[in-house]
């Protein structure tokens, strides 16, 4: 009878640990997904002409008729140290160089900050 009582404590707590990390493992995906979802919107206001028309001055991964005034967007999780430096850099990168040609696209509202914020995520995923 004891055995029998281990068992089903034994197997209710594995049950409980299955459960709770099943629940975690679907927030996981949940999370990644919608992760995914920003990164693709962030790409289409990037290629958009008349968004973010990243395209214009840049080559991009995936991107037809690049530009190539300013730099390939290749490895920028290694060529900026955060996502905020680079969101500077978009919102307005004549901060950081006073006689860049890209434009300020936050500082004129050339676009929301929620669109800046799923751009940087696409860019940072280069």
């Amino acid at each position: 009878m004891r055995n029998s009582a281990k068992s089903i404590l034994a197997a209710t707590a594995v049950s409980a640990l299955l459960l709770a990390a099943g629940g975690q493992g679907t927030a996981l995906a949940a999370h990644t997904e919608e992760h995914a979802t920003i990164i693709d919107q962030g790409k289409e206001i990037a290629f958009d002409r008349r968004k973010g028309n990243c395209l214009a001055c840049h080559a991009i991964p995936g991107g037809v008729s690049p530009g190539n005034i300013g730099p390939p967007l290749i490895v920028m999780n290694k060529r900026f140290p955060s996502k905020e430096k680079l969101r500077e850099q978009i919102w307005d990168p004549s901060q950081n160089n006073p006689d860049t040609m890209m434009p300020p696209f936050g500082r004129h509202m050339i676009i929301s900050e929620d669109e800046i914020d799923k751009i940087v995520e696409f860019i940072w995923s280069l």
